[in-house]
């Protein structure tokens, strides 16, 4: 019967191990959470076009596919830090960028 090597571990135990890395997890999770807080806000045709970013003690990134989502998203700030807010995310400033294309 062939064991796992010792070496082999899961992504997620790995990262749990490790402070730094424990963190980061940690700030990926809260990122994906506060994206979930927003989704229902965001109009179903841009849903797609939004990715939760890096978060930090200044802000919460919103990554986005093109300056119209971006525009958009601008606009609808306000409302979405309030959303945040409700949900328990406390009120980090959201910074929304425009991802390079990729062709």
């Amino acid at each position: 019967m062939a064991s796992t090597p010792p070496y082999n571990v899961p992504l997620a135990a790995a990262l749990g191990r490790s402070e730094p890395l424990g963190l980061l997890l940690k700030r990926l999770r809260e990122s994906q959470a506060r994206l979930a807080s927003i989704g229902p806000l965001l109009p179903a045709a841009m849903r797609s076009a939004v990715s939760p970013g890096p978060l930090d003690e200044t802000a919460w990134v919103l990554l986005v596919h093109n300056a119209a989502v971006a525009a958009k998203l601008r606009q609808m700030v306000p409302a979405l830090q309030a959303a945040l807010l409700t949900a328990g995310h406390g009120d980090t400033p959201i910074k929304i960028k425009v991802m390079a294309s990729s062709r």
